[in-house]
């Protein structure tokens, strides 16, 4: 029979001042859940998570793990569309499990999102579950190293969480259980602060899991402790034989296939493990437990998936509906209030040369445009030079009479100029004329002046 022992420690980190990270540690389940949404929602995630899968998984077996990973999905999922104050909560989840099956017991493990499981096995650290997060889709991808992921900026956006949807992909697979072996499950405050190397000297310095735990949360807050920080740490103490039955298992099996699937997990360090060390997965095992699908969570009288639809329509609550309502009206109002600001107003400028009268705001607001609403058949060139500029600018008016009266006023000052004329006084000037008379008389001639007035 297989036997564990455990420890577990968490700590808030050294930034944030609330824990949002929850854990479990039973007899033969373990858990670790790193909730988000804010200080109420991921506190409450995480917790409704761990509560669900333990009163959930009642078999032991992989399908009645993954099954309660998806249960416990499904009720974060509708407490957040019944209390508009955790919408959008949500959370991680990574579990390991004994299981029976009839090749024997073993370590079945589970994963949604970026809390990891790790084997440490003969010294060597290897990571059991993949990450659902952006940078290791970029890994995988061949678009990021492993080392630029470990220092990327966005390395904490998950793709994959408990309660963002009705259902759930759930990874999982079975590992072949050995005296000795320690399942580190934690979330990402541990390993985004303490590197493999450090993590696995920990782990062969000190023995007791609870002490081991203890000190791997240490070091992350010595390295930082910028996030919350959870460790749960499971050793088997005894593996009830099933060690030697895989081997067993696997020589026999080796008659019959021509070849058994690689392990599919991958040594983190050191870079390379030996073979015998490698994390096993009995190919009887496999082919014993079909791929769990949707058909193998469903059980007579249990309508959890039946009403998909039904139940995400379910999720739009009154309260939903009256915030969006309440949220239209903000909007009818808003959009309102600018109108009015934009259009409430007149002023009197230049339309094609002439002066007319425009309703709006001299080169309008926003998206709203001033509209001319008058002509005032003024040419351009008879306004005065002093008002030029004015109605370059647009002089504003509160309201249209007091635009006709400023048109008015204009008017009245182009026809003021227009008719006043400076008046000229013409002088005539009064000429005398003399005129020489000549005298002819015999002997000397002699003249003498005559004085003749003009007609």
């Amino acid at each position: 029979m297989t036997a564990f022992r455990a420890g577990s420690a968490t700590h808030a980190g050294r930034v944030r001042s609330l824990n949002e990270d929850s854990f479990l540690v039973g007899a033969d389940l373990f858990a670790v859940a790193d909730g988000m949404g804010g200080h109420q929602g991921g506190d409450v995630a995480s917790g409704l998570a761990i509560e669900a899968l333990g009163e959930s998984v009642t078999s032991a077996s992989l399908s009645s793990l993954k099954e309660g990973v998806r249960l416990a999905n499904r009720t974060i999922f509708e407490r957040a569309g019944a209390d508009p104050s955790l919408h959008g909560m949500g959370t991680t989840l990574c579990a390991i499990r004994l299981i029976d099956t009839p090749e024997g017991q073993f370590v079945g493990w589970v994963n949604v999102g970026d809390s990891r499981i790790y084997l440490f096995r003969d010294g060597a650290l290897t990571q059991l579950s993949v990450d659902h997060s952006l940078v290791e889709d970029l890994v995988r991808d061949g678009q990021l190293t492993p080392e630029e992921a470990a220092v990327h900026p966005q390395r904490n956006i998950v793709t994959r969480a408990l309660g963002v949807d009705l259902d759930v992909d759930v990874d999982g697979d079975l590992v072949i259980p050995r005296k000795g072996d320690r399942f580190l499950l934690c979330s990402d405050g541990l390993f985004n602060e303490v590197d493999a190397n450090r993590i696995a000297g920990a782990l062969r310095r000190l023995g007791d899991p609870d002490e081991a735990a203890a000190e791997l949360v240490r070091l992350a807050n010595e390295h930082g402790g910028r996030d919350n920080i959870t460790v749960v740490l499971v050793e088997v103490v005894d593996d009830g034989g099933a060690a030697a039955a895989a081997s067993a298992a696997l020589v026999g099996a080796a008659g019959t296939v021509d070849s058994h699937p690689e392990p599919t997990t991958a040594p983190v360090d050191p870079p390379a493990a030996a073979p015998a060390s490698d994390p096993q997965v009995l190919p009887g095992a496999r082919s014993s437990l079909p791929e769990v699908g949707e058909d193998d969570l469903r059980h007579e009288g249990d309508d959890l998936y039946e009403d998909i639809d039904g139940a995400r329509v379910r999720r739009v609550t009154w309260r939903v509906v009256a915030f969006v309502a309440l949220l239209a009206l903000v909007l009818v109002a808003a959009f309102g209030a600018i109108g009015w600001y934009a259009r409430n107003t007149y002023y009197v400028g230049f339309a094609d040369g002439e002066v007319a009268i425009y309703k709006g705001r001299p080169g309008g607001f926003l998206w709203f445009k001033p509209t001319v609403e008058e002509r005032m058949g003024i040419d351009r060139e008879e306004v005065p030079t002093n008002r030029i500029d004015d109605l370059e600018d647009g002089k504003d008016q509160p309201n249209l009479g007091d635009a006709r009266a400023y048109v008015t006023r204009l008017r009245d000052q182009i026809e003021s100029t227009t008719t006043t004329q400076p008046r000229t006084t013409t002088t005539r000037r009064r000429t005398t004329t003399t005129v020489s008379r000549t005298t002819t008389t015999r002997g000397t001639p002699s003249q003498t002046p005559t004085t003749a007035n003009p007609p």
